[in-house]
């Protein structure tokens, strides 16, 4: 039987202890960034544009900017997301490795 949406209570992998060498803690940057590319495009594609509040009954958002230009708790959450999913590729024993 499907949980109901009131009793979900989200239980991610526990990825405390996974440490990341810095070459890794840099590619979570450019990561970050493409989440950025990826949010914006598809908020692009349905309609939204940039609007200094967010509106939703007009389409409008206030990150819809380059990555650089995010006040800094929005890269926070992107690179949240991007170092979470590279620790848990690690947890999971697959290896990154940059091309030569």
């Amino acid at each position: 039987m499907k949980e109901s949406k009131q009793t979900y209570i989200p239980s991610p992998m526990d990825l405390s202890s996974v440490e990341l060498p810095e070459s890794l803690i840099e590619l979570s940057e450019m990561i970050a960034k493409n989440v950025h590319e990826v949010w914006s495009k598809s908020r692009m594609d349905e309609g939204w544009t940039y609007g200094p509040e967010r509106d939703d009954i007009h389409k409008k958002h206030p990150c819809l900017v380059p990555y650089e230009d995010l006040p800094e708790g929005e890269k926070e959450y992107d690179r949240n997301t991007a170092l979470n999913t590279i620790k848990l590729v690690k947890h999971l024993g697959y290896k990154i490795e940059k091309g030569k």
